[in-house]
Formats: C-alpha cells, structure tokens, sequence
C-alpha cells in the first residue's frame, strides 16, 4: 500500500503556525549535520506520512511502499555500520524518529523497531548472518520484527519460556509470542527463546526466524484503539526449525542482547511519543489562533495561554530527556539504562 492512494489528506494537512525559531524547534541546538536530517525527515513526514496517517489507521494500511522510500533513505539501519547501514548516532535517530512521527507516531514506532532488530543483527550476529540479512533489511526490501513479549512474560524477560532445542546443526523452537508488531507482515523475526537454564536470564538465547519457516505461524490481527498502521499479532513457533547459523550472538547471551537492545528502544518510542506531542501542540496553537470565542481568538484569554505553556513546557522537558538519554548510549555512559528507562 502506498501513500498515492490516500482520499484522506485534505483532512491531515500539515499546521500553519510554524514553531521554527522558537525554543521548540526541533532543530534547536544540533549539529549542522543532524539538523539536516531533521529536515529532511520533517519534509517527509510533511510530504508522505501526515497526509495518509487517518486513512491508513482507519483502513488498517500496514504502509510498504512508504516505508521502502524510507529504507531508500537510509532510515532503515540508522545505527547499523556503515558496511551495511547508515552509520549515525543514537541522538541522529532519536532526532529523526521525532521529526517523522509529527507525520504518524505508530508507522515510525514500526520502523523504530525494525531498526533494532538490524541493529541485534548488525551488532552481535555472525557475519554471514549479517551479509544475508543486513542488506535486505537496509533497503527494507525485508521488514523485521522483534519477538520478546509473551503471553506470561512482558517487562520481566528473563521469565520467558519459548523454548529452542538444539538437534544436530538446528534449533526447534516450540513457543508463542504476544503484541508482535509486524507479526505476519515481516519477513524476519529476532526471537528471543531459551536455550538452556529455564529459570535464569543465563539460559536465553537469540534466534533469527524468517518467513515461511515451516512450524511458524501467526494469530489472528489485534484489534486495536489506533496505531493501525502496523499489524500487530501472536507469532507462534511449532517445532519450527532453523539452522544453527541463525544464532545471534552466542548460547546464553540473548538477555544481555535483548536488555541492550531495548536501551535504544526505549528512547526511539520516547522519539516517536515526543512528535505526536509535537504535532498536537501546532495543531493546538493553530486552533487557539484562528477560533473566536467573545469577541477575541481563544489565543487572547489567559487560561488558554497557560496551558500551551504548559504543554510547551513539558514538551522541552521530555525532548531534553530523551537527547541526553541518547546521548548517554553514544558515549557508553554507565548509567545509560536508567536514563533510558526515565526518557521512556
């Protein structure tokens, strides 16, 4: 599905009072360098995603092509080396998912997660694995998913049970998992399974699962309030076989790639939440300019002005938690967790 056969954008036009100069211009204080992905991410989302956003939630449109113009972008292995990716930091990626979910919040929350899977793959899997796999998920000519919710295990991931048994030179995985984003539309899915201890974090291990594997399959489509641009389902795995060489990391090292991965994820949909916020309060400073209630735009009143500052305020605080947040993953800081669990 792609952004061309939209009906909806009369109605999803982009506000008229521009915050730029102002002290939430997204562009306030970067680099020359990542104020200009701002931009281009900003026009994108102007141009490809605001106008179709409401059609594609309504109509439960998972948007492909869009995305693929992404990829093509670069914006599809933001973090990833530069052998197959983009080669930015964690603050360019937290800057640019900020900028496009001014546009639609739950596609870029999709390609939030897609670029932690390529990131799993690019940082910790072999390098056949990630000559296999990295260029196609770049371009996005693959879409991924990250598999680590279950139906009993949520925030407590080291209470997993999805199990993957080694025999010979496979692994058969026997599990579900819950609220997969992507689930039955991607084509890769990071599963995290177990592989030995079943009640430590010392036994779980990290397993690619692509598409069509016999012994995988999905449940039905989540009905959901909003954030319908990404299908979300169970993904089930049924004596599914995969070779040994899908490993990620090693034996045992799925937690640790699982908790760093979730670092980075936690402050892209902190990005993602942030441009909602944003989109809202231009929407909100449109609408108080030009409506007329005694005489005088609602702008005029003084309640009114309290609360857009204090939505303003509130804003700037979370973008200034969520820069230093990425920030602190680029330069390895040792508190980076908590500040990424804080900006979430």
């Amino acid at each position: 599905s792609s952004s061309s056969s939209s009906s909806s954008s009369s109605s999803s036009s982009s506000s008229s009072v521009s915050l730029e100069g102002t002290v939430l211009d997204v562009s306030c204080g970067l680099s020359e360098e990542t104020a200009a992905l701002q931009e281009v991410a900003e026009q994108f989302a102007h141009r490809e995603l605001r106008p179709f956003a409401a059609q594609w939630d309504r109509d439960h449109v998972f948007p492909v092509s869009t995305l693929r113009q992404l990829g093509e972008m670069g914006f599809a292995s933001i973090y990833c080396k530069d052998e197959f990716g983009t080669g930015l930091s964690r603050l360019d990626a937290a800057v640019i998912f900020e900028s496009l979910a001014t546009g639609c919040p739950s596609t870029t929350a999709y390609l939030s997660i897609h670029n932690m899977c390529a990131w799993m793959i690019d940082t910790y899997g072999s390098q056949e694995l990630r000559e296999r796999l990295l260029p196609g998920l770049a371009s996005m000519d693959k879409f991924a998913s990250y598999c680590l919710t279950e139906p009993n295990a949520g925030s407590d991931a080291a209470s997993l049970t999805t199990s993957a048994k080694r025999q010979a030179d496979e692994y058969v995985l026997n599990g579900s998992k819950a609220f997969i984003s992507g689930g039955g539309s991607s084509d890769v899915y990071v599963i995290m399974c177990r592989t030995g201890d079943t009640t430590s974090p010392r036994g779980i291990s990290c397993l690619v699962v692509e598409k069509d594997t016999p012994g995988l399959s999905f449940g039905a489509l989540e009905d959901k309030l909003g954030w319908n641009s990404q299908p979300t389902r169970a993904v089930i795995l049924e004596d599914c076989r995969v070779p040994v060489s899908n490993l990620v990391g090693e034996e045992g090292q799925g937690f640790s790639i699982a908790m760093s991965g979730l670092d980075g994820g936690r402050v892209n949909i902190a990005a993602c939440s942030l441009g909602g916020a944003l989109a809202t309060l231009q929407a909100a400073r449109e609408h108080v300019t030009v409506r007329e209630q005694f005489g005088r735009p609602l702008s005029a009143f003084q309640n009114t002005q309290f609360v857009i500052a204090d939505m303003a305020e509130k804003l700037m605080a979370s973008r200034l938690m969520v820069r230093e947040a990425a920030q602190s993953i680029d330069r390895n800081d040792p508190h980076k967790t908590v500040r990424c669990a804080m900006a979430k």
